[in-house]
């Protein structure tokens, strides 16, 4: 792999954990207060699970950007599936900044449904021309399907929590 790519690779990862970095921003302050404090359905992992996860997952949409860029981008298919891909790394902040920032379950799921629908549309652009790359986000589709269970019965067992507070 020459200098350059290597150079693409390390961005592209990085983008990608500098956008699980600034959702840690909300997120973290609210977990040994606001969320601890919630009712979870007994499914729920303990909270140390979460940030390993999502490290796991952020390389692997770095990895998956990295494909992105290097399948040209004067290509329409892959200047799309990139705006795709930036939008739904702009949503899944969006998610941590309503649920854990706002501490608003409500809006937290109406995130995670927009962050399900766009990953899946991103998956769907990128299979078009990298299935690698569409393939890495596979796992991203999955945790988010179930994140999206798990806000969602956080918010039937904390109706209070349906608002936004601070």
């Amino acid at each position: 792999m020459s200098v350059k790519k290597i150079g693409y690779f390390v961005l592209a990862i990085g983008i990608c954990l500098l956008a699980g970095y600034v959702g840690s921003y909300f997120t973290t302050p609210s977990i040994p207060t606001w969320y601890a404090g919630l009712q979870k359905p007994d499914i729920t992992p303990p909270s140390w699970v979460f940030a390993p996860v999502w490290t796991i997952l952020y390389i692997l949409m770095g990895i998956s950007l990295f494909l992105v860029l290097q399948s040209g981008l004067k290509n329409q298919d892959v200047q799309f599936g990139l705006i795709l891909f930036i939008f739904q790394l702009l949503v899944n902040i969006g998610w941590s900044f309503f649920f854990f920032g706002l501490h608003s379950t409500f809006f937290g799921l109406m995130a995670i449904f927009l962050l399900w629908a766009v990953l899946l549309c991103t998956i769907i652009q990128l299979y078009r021309f990298s299935i690698p790359a569409a393939a890495l986000l596979g796992p991203s589709l999955v945790w988010i399907t179930f994140a999206g269970y798990l806000n969602y019965a956080i918010l039937v067992l904390n109706p209070g929590s349906f608002g936004i507070s601070f």
